[in-house]
Order: C-alpha cells, then sequence, then structure tokens
C-alpha cells in the first residue's frame, strides 16, 4: 500500500509534465521547440553524427596519414571520415551548422540525403544551402512554422523591398522590385490572395513610391487603400483610361534619361539599356507600381468594340511589362487564372511576369499556367494546397528555384489604416491626378464624457 501511494506521488507530476509538454507541442510549437525540441535534438545530432552521415553515404575514405596516425596511435578501426562539423547555432524555429564537404563531395550529396537527417534527429525539415565552394550550411527547421506564421523580427527590407510572407525553413520571403521587377499572382477565391496584395501595399504605402491601381471588381480589393492611391481604375473603362496616362509617363521618363546621358532624341526606346537608378537623386523619377486585380476582366469582352478596347489594353500592358523596369514603373498582377484562353496577349504577357506566386487554384491546369514554364515540379505541391490553410502558396521565379511560403494575417482594416497614416507620401504627378481616387472623410468620434465629468455637470445644475 505505502509502494501504491508513492508511485501515486511521484507518477502525478510526471503525468502531468508529460501533458503539458503535449499540450506546448500541440499549440505553441515554437515553446516547445525551446524547452524541450532543442536539447532533445542537439543531444541527437553531437551523439549520432557519425554513424548518421555514414549510414547516409556521405562518409570518403580517410587519408593515408590518418590511417597511419590512427594504427600508430590506437588499436581501435579505422572509420570513414564524415564531413567537418562547425558550430551548432540553436535559432528559435530550428538548428543551423555549416558542413566543410570532403574532396570529391558536392553539395547535391547532402541534398539528397535531407529527408533521411530530417528522421535521424527528429526535426521536422532539413533544408542546405551553398555557402561557398566546398560548404554547405544545414538549416534545421524543428515544427512546421507554416501552420502558425511569425514573422521574424529582423527582416531584409529597403526601397521596394517587401517581406510579405514566411518561407517553410522559416526565412522570409522577400518581394524586391528591383531584382524581379513583376510578378503574377494567381489563386482561388479565399485562398489567402488578397491578403498577399494587402502585405504589398501596406509595406509599400511607407516608402516613396507611387500606387495605382485596377480593380474591376468595382474597386472592393484597393478602394479601401485610396487614401495612399495615386490612381485608382474600378472598371475596364477606367483602366483603358489609366494604361496610356502611364505609357506617356515612361516615355517621359525615357526622354529624361536620354537628356541626362545625351542619347539622341530619335534613339527607340528598345536601345536604351539605363535605367532611372542611374539618374542623381535629385532627378530620379519616383518609382511606380501598378496592382492589377482580377486581370481576367481586361480580357473578357461582349461586343465589338469591347474587343478594340481589350486589343489596346492589353498591347499597353505588354509595352509596361517590357519596358517599365528601366523607367521604374513595375507590375504585380492577380487573378484567378492566367492562360491563352483568355484571348490574344494572354501568353506574351505572362512570359514577361518572370515572378510567380500561385496559391491554392481550383485544377491543375492553373496550377500550370502560373509554374508550368518556370518549375514544373512545383506544380504538383500547388496542387496539394488545402483549402483550410489560407494565404499558403508556392512562389517560383525564372531561376526554376521554388518554395512554399504563408503569409501573416492582416486584417482590412488595418491595413487601411497605415495607408491613411501614409497618405502625406503619395507623390506628385500632375499626369495621375485626374485619376486620384476620391478619399473619404474620416469622422473621428468625440470621446464618451466620463463618470467625474458627468457628476460634475449634475451637481451644477
Amino acid at each position: 500500500m505505502t509502494d501504491l501511494a508513492t508511485l501515486l506521488e511521484v507518477g502525478g507530476p510526471v503525468a502531468a509534465l508529460g501533458g503539458g509538454a503535449a499540450y506546448a507541442r500541440a499549440q505553441h510549437p515554437g515553446v516547445y521547440w525551446s524547452t524541450v525540441g532543442l536539447p532533445l535534438s542537439t543531444a541527437r545530432l553531437l551523439s549520432s553524427y557519425s554513424s548518421v552521415m555514414e549510414a547516409c553515404g556521405l562518409t570518403v575514405a580517410p587519408s593515408r596519414l590518418r590511417v597511419l596516425a590512427v594504427k600508430a596511435t590506437t588499436r581501435r578501426e579505422v572509420r570513414p571520415v564524415p564531413p567537418r562539423r562547425g558550430i551548432i547555432r540553436p535559432t528559435s524555429t530550428g538548428l543551423r551548422l555549416r558542413l566543410r564537404l570532403a574532396p570529391g563531395q558536392e553539395p547535391a550529396d547532402v541534398a539528397a540525403s535531407a529527408e533521411r537527417l530530417r528522421h535521424a534527429w527528429g526535426v521536422h525539415a532539413v533544408y542546405v544551402t551553398t555557402v561557398k565552394p566546398g560548404v554547405v550550411e544545414l538549416r534545421l527547421v524543428g515544427f512546421d512554422v507554416l501552420r502558425k506564421v511569425r514573422m521574424p523580427r529582423k527582416s531584409p527590407a529597403g526601397t521596394l523591398k517587401i517581406p510579405v510572407a514566411l518561407r517553410e525553413d522559416a526565412t522570409p520571403f522577400v518581394r524586391d522590385y528591383r531584382t524581379v521587377p513583376h510578378q503574377l499572382t494567381l489563386g482561388a477565391t479565399l485562398s489567402g490572395k488578397s491578403m498577399y496584395l494587402r502585405h504589398l501595399v501596406a509595406g509599400l504605402a511607407r516608402q516613396p513610391v507611387a500606387l495605382v491601381g485596377i480593380d474591376c471588381k468595382r474597386g472592393v480589393e484597393l478602394a479601401p487603400f485610396a487614401a495612399r492611391l495615386s490612381a485608382l481604375a474600378t472598371d475596364p473603362a477606367q483602366a483603358a483610361q489609366l494604361l496610356p496616362v502611364l505609357i506617356n509617363e515612361m516615355e517621359d521618363r525615357y526622354d529624361l534619361i536620354k537628356a541626362r546621358q545625351g542619347i539622341a532624341s530619335g534613339t527607340p526606346d528598345e536601345e536604351i539599356t539605363s535605367d532611372i537608378w542611374g539618374l542623381p537623386e535629385h532627378e530620379r523619377p519616383v518609382p511606380v507600381v501598378l496592382f492589377v486585380d482580377e486581370v481576367a476582366e481586361l480580357f473578357l469582352v461582349a461586343t465589338r468594340k469591347d474587343e478594340d478596347r481589350r486589343d489596346e489594353m492589353v498591347t499597353q500592358l505588354i509595352r509596361l511589362a517590357q519596358l517599365g523596369r528601366a523607367a521604374g514603373i513595375y507590375l504585380e498582377v492577380c487573378g484567378q487564372r492566367f492562360g491563352a484562353e483568355l484571348g490574344k496577349g494572354a501568353t506574351m504577357l505572362r512570359a514577361q511576369l518572370s515572378s510567380r506566386v500561385c496559391h491554392r487554384v481550383n485544377d491543375e491546369a492553373s496550377a500550370k499556367m502560373a509554374l508550368g514554364d518556370i518549375a514544373p515540379e512545383a506544380v504538383s505541391a500547388a496542387c496539394a494546397i488545402a483549402p483550410e490553410l489560407p494565404g499558403l502558396a508556392v512562389a517560383g521565379d525564372t531561376s526554376g528555384g521554388w518554395s512554399r511560403i504563408r503569409t501573416p494575417y492582416l486584417s482590412l482594416g488595418d491595413a487601411a489604416e497605415i495607408c491613411h497614416e501614409s497618405a502625406h507620401l503619395v507623390p506628385d504627378l500632375p499626369a495621375l491626378k485626374p485619376l486620384r481616387p476620391a478619399v473619404p472623410v474620416r469622422t473621428v468620434k468625440a470621446p464618451a464624457p466620463s463618470r467625474a465629468a458627468v457628476r460634475r455637470f449634475r451637481l451644477s445644475r
């Protein structure tokens, strides 16, 4: 009886501790990793490093000098040599360590064993990146960081550089317009495409950038940001008025570059290789980012007159995509589908949008439209996105690389408030003033009187 009481006294705290750890692992994986997962994974790595590398085929035969030294000093067996391991650096989401590859090894050998290393060391995922010739970095992620997104405190930022989502390897996904000027974002209804757009607008709103929008859903997506927009078109007819203005602005900027560099005025724009960033800061025009939401609405036509207008708008969009980068005009095109069935010019426009982000789509053909021509192996990953994970997407570019990302939650009210606070940053572009949206007057509610004030008012009567 005494032994049973002692067992219950000891087992109670142990069960509570185990239950608390299980709850933390399910509901607060970051806390669980910092307190339990990190020490366990570090211990596994240190104790089994050599044997795991040998099992994964990442070891090489020792040199003759090493064999002679081992035989001369000890009688133990001479084992294959694993890659030299650097210092283990713990992070809030996992571990990082560098490996110096042995002669004859390449980073692809380590990347091919990433899944084996994940199981051996008990982590969620292992990612391999090349640091320099002969050195790779292993990034061990302790838990699924995309289940509940928390952006890192320190993210790369700058002019036209927006950290907009989190990658599956716990690094920020940065939308850099100067590196990749134009992007196509596809996603079905409730896939998180609008959330992605909000983060872009909110991030750019704090920078000296002109924001221009085409939202053919009567402006329901971009109208809340009217305080920060330099121009907004809410239907195809208004878009047909806005695009020629942007074309003229682009041509004026090319004339400015020609005048500054002494190029002959008759030189075609296509032969100019410089851009506005080579101009002095006091002469440099402000960058312009054009957001096109539901781009398919610009392609749909009902009459012959609409078809002529469509062809003209598509031609202008293609010109902006081909020539706009050097003039500091960047395109952010969004839609649910975007393929050749939209009509003439759709495929040509898509080819100019080198960066792609594909959220959950309704069919495999839509995923192929977004990623099939740049990263075919990413199509299956895009088709596997579950409806209960809004904001999850596959991002790729023309280099063939791709990764899964997820955008953190940002309410429409918070994004609109950021735009209102940044309204003073709207640049002065005379050509766009007639197309600037009307900003509703914000009514400020008077604060409710305190109880002391009400009591004093009653006593005064």
